[in-house]
Parts: C-alpha cells; sequence; structure tokens
C-alpha cells in the first residue's frame, strides 16, 4: 500500500514510521565505499602538496608563494566537483543512479593516475580539476542512501557517512604522507627504482586510483538501482525524459512496509523556497568553514617556524591528518546518532560549527609556543585538543545531511534537493582553499598582524555561520 502525498510534503514527515528497519547492509557497504573513495581520492595529495608546489620550482624558493599556487589547485578541484554535483544529481534522478557512479568512478580513477604523472603545474591542475569533476557523486551517494533508509533508521545511516570521509581521510593521510617520494622513504625497497625517482608521487596517486579501480568493479556487481523507472542518458541529455511517470520513485530496498510514492521530478524552481534556501546556506557556510580549515592545516604544519608555521615534513603531517580521520570515526560511530537523538539536527549542527572558533584560535597560539618553546609537550597538547575539537565539524555534516534530507519537497526530487546543496556548497568550497591560503600567505609576506591575519578573519568567519545556522528550523 503507497501512501499519497502531496508534491509539497516534507519527504521525512512522509515516510511511514514504524518499529525500526534494520540497516540493509550489502546497499550500505557501498556507500560508505563511494564515500570511502572521494575521501581518499580528494585528501591524498594534502600530506605532500605543499613540498610537491615547492618541488616544481614555480615559486622560486619563495616559502609565501606556497600558498598562492596550492590554494589555486585546491580550488579549482572544489569548482569543478560544485559545477557536476547539480548535474550528477540531477541525472542520476531521470537516468539511475547506479549508471552515474558508475561513469563518476571510471573517471576518478583515471584522473588520479595522471595526477601522479603530472610533472607540471598545468598537469596537476588539470588532472585534479578533472578528479573534482568526477568526485561530483556526493550528493547522488546521499540520495541512495535516503532511499534505502526511513525515519526509523536515517539518523543512524547518516552517522556513518561522516564515518566513511573521516576513515577515509584517515587512509589518505597515511598513504599521501608515508607514501610520497618512496625512494627517500623506503631506499631498501624503491631506492633503486628510478621511475620513482622521476615520479616521486605518482605511488600514493597510485594506490588510491588503483582502489577507485577495485570499488568500481564491486559496485557494478553489487549495488542495486534505486530509481524504479529511468530514461537512458542519452535520451535525457537530448531532452526527452517522457518516459519518467507518476511511477518513478526509489526502490525501499530495507523491506520497509510502505515506500513512498514519490510522485513526478519537480522543477529546480520549486526548490528556491526559504526553507531549502536556509539549509542548503547552512551547509554552504559549514562547507567553508571545514575546507578553509582543511586547506590551512597542512599548509601551517609545513610552513617554517619563522614564518608562522610548525615546520614539519610530509611524514608527521599525514600522521595527524590520520589520527584526526581516525577520531572523527571512533566519534561518529559511537556517539553521533545518541547525540542527535538527544538534542536534535539543529542543536548538533551549531554545537560542531561553533567548535570552529577555538579551532581557528590555536593555531596562532601553535605557532607562538613553538616560536618560544619549540615542538614541545605543551604545543602537541594544543594540536592535540585542536585536532578534538575539529571532530565537531563531522557531526555537523552529519546534522545538515538528515536537514537537508527533510526539506526536500519529494522523494523524486531528492538528487536535486542534494544536488542544489552539493553545487552551492562546491562554489563556496572552490573559493575557500584559494582565499583561506593566500591569505595566509599575504599575512606572512606583509606581516599582517604579526602574520596572524588569516586567523582573525576565520574567526570571523565562524561567527557569521553561527548567525546564520541559528535561522534554521528548531525541528
Amino acid at each position: 500500500m503507497y501512501t499519497e502525498v502531496d508534491e509539497e510534503t516534507s519527504l521525512l514527515n512522509t515516510l511511514q514510521t514504524l518499529k525500526p528497519t534494520p540497516l540493509p547492509w550489502s546497499q550500505i557497504s557501498i556507500v560508505l565505499s563511494l564515500q570511502l573513495i572521494e575521501a581518499i581520492t580528494s585528501q591524498v595529495i594534502f600530506p605532500f602538496a605543499p613540498q610537491l608546489i615547492r618541488d616544481l620550482g614555480i615559486t622560486h624558493g619563495n616559502e609565501s608563494q606556497v600558498g598562492y599556487y596550492l590554494g589555486l589547485m585546491q580550488s579549482l578541484f572544489f569548482l569543478t566537483q560544485a559545477i557536476a554535483g547539480l548535474i550528477l544529481s540531477r541525472l542520476s534522478d531521470y537516468s539511475g543512479r547506479k549508471p552515474v557512479i558508475l561513469a563518476c568512478l571510471f573517471g576518478v580513477s583515471a584522473s588520479m593516475y595522471w595526477f601522479g604523472l603530472s610533472r607540471t603545474f598545468g598537469g596537476l591542475v588539470l588532472s585534479y580539476s578533472l578528479n573534482g569533476f568526477f568526485n561530483g557523486y556526493p550528493g547522488v551517494n546521499r540520495s541512495i542512501l535516503a532511499e534505502i533508509t526511513d525515519t526509523t533508521n536515517i539518523a543512524q545511516a547518516f552517522a556513518i557517512i561522516p564515518i566513511a570521509w573521516f576513515t577515509g581521510v584517515a587512509f589518505a593521510s597515511l598513504i599521501g604522507g608515508s607514501l610520497s617520494r618512496p625512494a627517500e622513504s623506503f631506499p631498501k625497497i624503491f631506492g633503486s627504482n628510478e621511475f620513482l625517482k622521476n615520479y616521486p608521487y605518482f605511488l600514493p596517486c597510485a594506490v588510491s586510483a588503483t582502489f577507485t579501480a577495485v570499488v568500481w568493479i564491486v559496485t557494478s556487481i553489487v549495488l542495486k538501482e534505486t530509481v524504479q523507472s529511468t530514461v537512458p542518458i542519452f535520451k535525457f541529455l537530448r531532452g526527452n525524459t517522457s518516459e519518467v511517470t507518476n511511477g518513478t520513485a526509489s526502490q525501499q530496498l530495507n523491506a520497509i512496509s510502505a515506500p513512498l510514492k514519490a510522485g513526478r521530478p519537480l522543477p529546480l524552481r520549486s526548490l528556491l523556497t526559504p526553507k531549502i534556501i536556509i539549509v542548503v546556506g547552512n551547509f554552504a557556510l559549514l562547507a567553508l568553514v571545514d575546507v578553509m580549515f582543511r586547506a590551512v592545516q597542512p599548509l601551517f604544519y609545513s610552513t617554517p617556524i619563522h614564518l608562522g608555521g610548525m615546520g614539519l615534513p610530509p611524514s608527521t603531517i599525514g600522521n595527524i591528518l590520520s589520527v584526526l580521520g581516525f577520531l572523527n570515526g571512533v566519534f561518529q560511530v559511537f556517539f553521533f546518532a545518541k547525540v542527535h537523538d538527544y538534542w536534535g539536527s539543529k542543536k548538533v549542527f551549531m554545537a560542531g560549527i561553533t567548535s570552529a572558533i577555538p579551532v581557528f584560535a590555536a593555531f596562532p597560539l601553535i605557532n607562538h609556543l613553538t616560536k618560544t618553546q619549540g615542538l614541545s609537550i605543551a604545543v602537541w597538547i594544543i594540536v592535540a585538543i585542536q585536532v578534538i575539537l575539529s571532530i565537531g565539524f563531522g557531526f555537523s555534516y552529519g546534522a545538515i545531511f538528515i536537514i537537508i534530507t527533510a526539506a526536500s519537497p519529494n522523494q523524486a526530487t531528492l538528487g536535486a534537493t542534494n544536488g542544489l546543496g552539493q553545487i552551492t556548497a562546491g562554489i563556496i568550497k572552490a573559493i575557500g582553499p584559494a582565499a583561506a591560503n593566500s591569505l595566509f600567505s599575504l599575512s606572512i609576506e606583509r606581516n599582517y598582524f604579526g602574520g596572524y591575519l588569516v586567523y582573525y578573519v576565520l574567526v570571523s568567519i565562524v561567527c557569521i555561520s553561527v548567525f546564520v545556522g541559528s535561522l534554521l528550523p528548531r525541528h
């Protein structure tokens, strides 16, 4: 039996709430793998990227220029990801989730091999931008997750997404930090390998690309399509969507008693309601705060102490980022669902994004202590506190994903709703790394506020984000 719903009825309010439904783990595992792939292939370069920019020689030894080039490369990744986000999510509403996912995985794998073989800044930018485009499927992935769950288990399911992400970050940090420049790091094993001497950053890229190829094979076999009535991709691109009828709906793969009658995909303009705009705006600001932290963090760690950083090598940076990913995963597993059920989505979101204030404030404190004490125990304690506080970002992501799902007008438009959130966040994220890293370099170059201007600006952005977050509905 289907539940009749109006197309303007909130998605989560229309799904029937019965006894807790077991999660369909075979499909959940694919969703997790896809999230893992995005994290690994987008983050694996972070531990060695600052050193890679130096090795290319494009800064001519000017340390203050590293942030500009690094920020440009990262921002172009997020720009292409944003462009792809809405296109791929909308395409998946009509042509199905599975073909879109498979095409993206193929492109991600190929672009990672290309990045590892690139020896010019132009090659790095092109390959990483292509990687960003094909990594534009998270909205599709979240649509699948929403379609295979119901109101009894959606919090548990969305708690898993950040787990997969931060687990991927942990693996990416280990891979990028330990396998870069392998001829130097492991001379007994790779010391005589001329190829890895000429391409010192190929190995971590190849590992992540090969893992992506393996996930492509598994996904092609295991993933079930969640859109019942689809239009072939080429017909959709020609504008022929006549095959999509009122029967277009995602299947409930976890045997809930009554799946939602989803209706037809709604026009994109129907999503531009105050409720959805506020929700999407908060997602974008969270993404901005998060990506600025992720951009500045490895740059700060690698920058010489006298210029405002910590002077750490890629291997140590990789270890720190890996610990951060591991702790985020552990906290998501054991605490997110419980905290969410007790506090609700808005309070969890607000607490997480507010934690960014002390996270950003810790950077100048760490540098000041490092200048006066060296890499002392006190310095590492502050680093540890900063890492622990940044776990709140993951909680905020889990909460906002649930809020976005609740804001969708109907299930057939779920992909477009997620896509709208992704393209908005993606555009903001495209601005974030270039702005944050350029401001970091400018602060050092001009010695604004003792080289700490960037942190004053970042804290101000967080304060704005907290205010906008207060506009979210209480329930």
